[in-house]
C-alpha cells in the first residue's frame, strides 16, 4: 500500500491522528487534577426560547400563539427554574442536576457575527473566530495543545463518523464512530496485514509517527469499546440512540482516564415547520437528548465531579413564530453548562427582554454574552488556562465575562 493510499484509507475509516508539537503541554492545572470537558453541538439552531422559557414575559406568549410553552403549574407547563425562567417539560430528566446545582444556563448568548447561515455560523463557533473565514483549526484543538501532562493519542476524542471542524488542527485527535459501527474492524486489524503496516511506517518521519499514534489510539479505543459493548449487552439497551451513545461515551471516559476532551453532535433542530409546544417535533428531540445527558452524568460516576459538559448551538431562532407553526433562523440562544464543578441552579447572562424595541433587528433575541465568554470561563476556572493560553484558544477575543462570573466553582 502506498503512503498516499494510507492517508485516503485513514480518512475513510474516520480515524484522524496528527502529531502535536513539542512543548505543547507546559501548563499545569493548579490542583494537579485532570479536568475533563465534553462539548455537545446541537446542529441546526435549537430554539433556546422554548428550551429555557422566559415565562414572565407576556410578549413571549403574544408572538408565539401556538408554540409557546405554558407557564409552570399549567397543563404541560414549563418546569420552574428560578421564578423567571422555566425548562421545557421534555427535559425533566435533567432537572435533578438543576436541583443539585450542577446545571446552569447562559441565556441570550451566542456569536456576535450576524450570519444566519448554518454553515457559516457553525464554522465560526467551531473555529472560535466569528467572522474570520481563514482560521485553519478549531478551538478545541488549540485547547488540546494548551493542556498539561504527557500527550496521549486518546486525550481528545471525537465521537462520530467524521472529524469535526472544532477538533481539526495540528494536535493529535482520535475520531471514532458510535453504536454498532464503532466495533467494525479496519483493514489494519487483520493479523496478516499488521506486520506490513508496521514495516511500512517504522521510520521517524511525520507520517510514520502519525500512523503509529493512530494505530495505538485505535487499538486502545477498540479494546475499551469491546469491554463496554460486552457489559451493555448484559442489560436492556436504552430506548433512544442519544441515551445509548451517551452511556457509551460515559463508560469510555470513566474507564479510560486518558480521555480528557470529548465531542459529539446531535442534529434535527432546524424547526421551520411544526415545531410544536410542550409536545411535538422539538419536544421529541429534546426528550432523548435530556435523557442522554442524564445518562452521561450518571455513567461518568465520580468522574462527573471533574467534568464540565457544554451544550451549544450555532444560533437561536426568531422570537415570533412563523406561518408554518415554526421558527426561522435567529440570533441569541441559551448555552447549557453542566457538571460537578458548575455553580448551577442559576440562569446566567443579562436578559435583554422581548419587547419590540429590545429585539435584535426587530426579530431576534439579542446577544448580551459572547459564547467565547461562557466557554472561556470554563477553560479558565475549570481547565486552568491562564490569560495567555485563553488568547491562543480564542485569538483576538476579549469578551466581557461579567455575565458569567462565578459559573465554575474554583
Amino acid at each position: 500500500m502506498l503512503r498516499r493510499d494510507f492517508v485516503k484509507y485513514a480518512a475513510a475509516a474516520g480515524l484522524s491522528i496528527l502529531p502535536v508539537g513539542r512543548g505543547a503541554f507546559a501548563m499545569r492545572n493548579p490542583d494537579g487534577a485532570q479536568k475533563k470537558l465534553v462539548v455537545v453541538f446541537m446542529r441546526g439552531a435549537v430554539d433556546g426560547l422554548n428550551v429555557v422559557v422566559p415565562y414572565t414575559e407576556q410578549a413571549y406568549y403574544e408572538v408565539r400563539p401556538t408554540i409557546a410553552i405554558p407557564r409552570p403549574g399549567a397543563a404541560n407547563g414549563a418546569l420552574d427554574l428560578d421564578g423567571r425562567f422555566g425548562l421545557h417539560p421534555a427535559l425533566a430528566s435533567i432537572m435533578p442536576m438543576w436541583n443539585e446545582k450542577s446545571l446552569a444556563f447562559i441565556h441570550a448568548s451566542g456569536s456576535p457575527d450576524e450570519t444566519r447561515s448554518h454553515f457559516e455560523a457553525q464554522d465560526y463557533m467551531e473555529s472560535g473566530t466569528p467572522g474570520q473565514r481563514r482560521t485553519q483549526d478549531g478551538w478545541m484543538n488549540r485547547l488540546l495543545a494548551s493542556l498539561p501532562g504527557a500527550h496521549s493519542p486518546t486525550q481528545a476524542v471525537s465521537f462520530g463518523p467524521t472529524l469535526p471542524r472544532i477538533l481539526s488542527g495540528r494536535a493529535s485527535v482520535a475520531n471514532m464512530a458510535l453504536g454498532a459501527s464503532a466495533a467494525r474492524p479496519l483493514p489494519s486489524d487483520r493479523a496478516e496485514l499488521q506486520p506490513l503496516f508496521a514495516r511500512m511506517y517504522a521510520g521517524d518521519d511525520a507520517l510514520s509517527r502519525a500512523y503509529r499514534e493512530g494505530d495505538e489510539a485505535h487499538k486502545k479505543l477498540m479494546g475499551d469499546l469491546k469491554a463496554d459493548m460486552m457489559e451493555a449487552d448484559n442489560g436492556a439497551p436504552p430506548a433512544e440512540a442519544a441515551a445509548k451513545n451517551a452511556g457509551q461515551i460515559a463508560r469510555l471516559m470513566r474507564d479510560d482516564r486518558s480521555i480528557q476532551l470529548a465531542f459529539f453532535a446531535v442534529g434535527g433542530w432546524d424547526t421551520h415547520v411544526n415545531e410544536g409546544s410542550s409536545e411535538g417535533q422539538l419536544a421529541n428531540h429534546l426528550k432523548p437528548l435530556g435523557e442522554g445527558l442524564a445518562t452521561l452524568a450518571r455513567g461518568l460516576g465520580p468522574v462527573y465531579d471533574d467534568t464540565v459538559i457544554l451544550v451549544i448551538s450555532e444560533f437561536g431562532r426568531t422570537v415570533h413564530e412563523n406561518g408554518s407553526g415554526g421558527t426561522d433562523h435567529g440570533h441569541g440562544n441559551a448555552m447549557w453548562v453542566m457538571g460537578g464543578p458548575v455553580a448551577g441552579g442559576k440562569v446566567y447572562g443579562a436578559w435583554p427582554g422581548l419587547g419590540e424595541s429590545e429585539l435584535h433587528e426587530g426579530r431576534d433575541l439579542a446577544i448580551t454574552t459572547d459564547f467565547r465568554a461562557g466557554i472561556g470561563a470554563v477553560l479558565g476556572d475549570h481547565m486552568g488556562l491562564d490569560a495567555a493560553a485563553l488568547s491562543r484558544v480564542f485569538p483576538g477575543a476579549a469578551p466581557d465575562g461579567a455575565n458569567v462570573a462565578g459559573l465554575v466553582r474554583t
